[in-house]
């Protein structure tokens, strides 16, 4: 290369750009914590995404590392409008309802192939964090300077990706206010904390009620609706092993219930995954993952009140239940 064209080329970022960035987790607890080193927000219930954008390139990335852009359209349409040059912004695809809640039910409509209710372009990113901008890799600064160069960039914007709000409060009380209108929860992050991938308790999550992922190991046919799901038949990972944790029988609309056990039946086997005998039961392939709320745990290690949300995509890489050894 001549001196001239080397001095025509355009300087390096101080930092590269990273392909992809496994995500910060946060750790669940039973209670907010204290003190002035911890900020608030709500806990929305979508999939999480990392917003890649160079010039008027964008990658969407889930948290598995799948390139998801084709199928948030709108969120893809509005990146290159952020006044960036390059950036990673991190977040959660969310669909609101009429009340301004999250809803993972409406999310995986929207998702559907299927005509639905709900349109791709409903689909709203709300970023909570700032990771690289204008090269230069931010993980490293504390969550506190993240945030205040990640407020002025999305400050104001209503349209397919907005700031998911810090909220000045009390964390018990900001825990009750959610529960009461309905919310997931809370989450907490450490100010003075870098941004570290992987289960860390930097970042912490106060829910309303339980919510987690298990393996669908089989389900019962309703009696009463033919073509549908009466029960679906639940495990969690012991070990190198699933085992039964209970049915869950709520929470899908009929439609979605045929629509489930079509799905289950083709995955159907005379293998149980858990040791487990019941009368009528169709078992399947532990292939899919359900999430699911639920209340608390019975005595026998089974779910109370447990209540079906969606079925988990490969790309969410979603984290099945571990039960204590």
């Amino acid at each position: 290369m001549t001196k001239a064209s080397s001095k025509n080329k355009p300087p390096e970022p101080p930092d590269p750009m990273p392909a992809r960035v496994d995500p910060c987790l946060a750790t669940l607890v039973d209670k907010p914590p204290n003190g002035h080193d911890w900020a608030f927000e709500v806990k929305w219930d979508g999939y999480r995404l990392a917003v890649h954008i160079v010039s008027d390139r964008v990658r969407l990335i889930t948290r598995g590392g799948y390139d998801w852009t084709d199928r948030f359209p709108a969120i893809a349409a509005e990146a290159p409008r952020l006044k960036v040059k390059t950036a990673i912004f991190d977040g959660e695809a969310v669909v609101l309802d009429k009340q301004g809640r999250s809803d993972f039910g409406m999310l995986q409509r929207a998702l559907s192939r299927r005509p639905a209710a709900h349109e791709p372009d409903e689909i709203i990113f709300f970023a909570f964090d700032l990771l690289y901008l204008d090269g230069c890799d931010l993980r490293r600064l504390p969550q506190r300077e993240r945030r205040r160069l990640l407020e002025p960039i999305l400050a104001g914007r209503d349209g397919a990706i907005r700031l998911s709000e810090e909220v000045e409060a009390d964390g018990d009380e900001l825990l009750r206010i959610a529960c009461t209108h309905g919310l997931e929860g809370i989450i907490a992050k450490h100010r003075e904390r870098p941004y570290r991938s992987g289960r860390r308790p930097d970042w912490l999550k106060i829910t309303c009620s339980r919510r987690d992922s298990f393996v669908i190991v089989g389900f019962e046919p309703s009696e009463a609706t033919p073509g549908a799901i009466g029960r679906l038949l639940l495990a969690a990972r012991k070990g190198g092993e699933l085992v039964y944790v209970g049915g869950c029988g709520t929470g899908w609309s009929r439609q979605e219930s045929v629509k489930l056990r079509e799905l289950l039946e083709e995955i159907e086997t005379k293998s149980p995954a858990v040791n487990l005998k019941r009368k009528g039961a169709v078992f399947t392939e532990p292939f899919l993952v359900a999430t699911v709320e639920y209340r608390a745990w019975t005595e026998d290690g089974k779910l109370r009140h447990p209540s079906f949300k969606g079925i988990r995509e490969p790309a969410d890489d979603a984290t099945v239940f571990q039960l204590a050894p």
